[in-house]
């Protein structure tokens, strides 16, 4: 099952959504990301975070959508932040859709040690979610059971 994380820039969040999702799944599962306007290049901060969390990041890399247009993924999720009036990509496939908002870790503004803690926070609501996906018995679930269950993951 191939699962795409998107955003706007494709620097971030889906970065990191994308790198810590591989990181802890089972096989079978990957994720991907994308951007409906990508930077072109991953923030360095994105990758010191997941380095400093042990997890890799070569081959990650900012990307549009049709990067996967050979392989289209099975679920798309949405990382960006409607409550923050930012507008999230939209993916016009089969795939299942859901909404998975994060506040954009690069906004903060502070001392280093404030602006470590909102990555390092964001990073730990990411593996909320991922390991509540992991424990989905996606074997067993339908269409309509899978769509609900990534829905309430999203309100994790």
């Amino acid at each position: 099952m191939r699962v795409l994380f998107m955003c706007t820039a494709n620097s971030c969040r889906s970065i990191l959504s994308e790198a810590l999702f591989n990181h802890l799944a089972p096989t079978g599962l990957e994720a991907v990301s994308s951007g409906s306007f990508p930077r072109g290049q991953v923030l360095p901060r994105s990758l010191t975070t997941l380095e400093a969390a042990g997890i890799a990041t070569a081959g990650l890399s900012s990307k549009g959508n049709d990067a996967f247009d050979d392989c289209p993924p099975d679920i798309v999720i949405t990382v960006c932040d409607k409550a923050a009036g930012e507008a999230c990509p939209v993916w016009f496939g089969p795939a299942l859709k859901a909404h998975w908002g994060l506040a954009d870790p690069s906004d903060v503004q502070g001392s280093e040690e404030q602006i470590t803690a909102a990555f390092q926070a964001t990073l730990v609501h990411i593996e909320r979610r991922c390991r509540a996906f992991f424990a989905l018995p996606l074997t067993s679930l339908g269409r309509t059971e899978l769509q609900r269950e990534l829905e309430r993951i999203g309100q994790l």
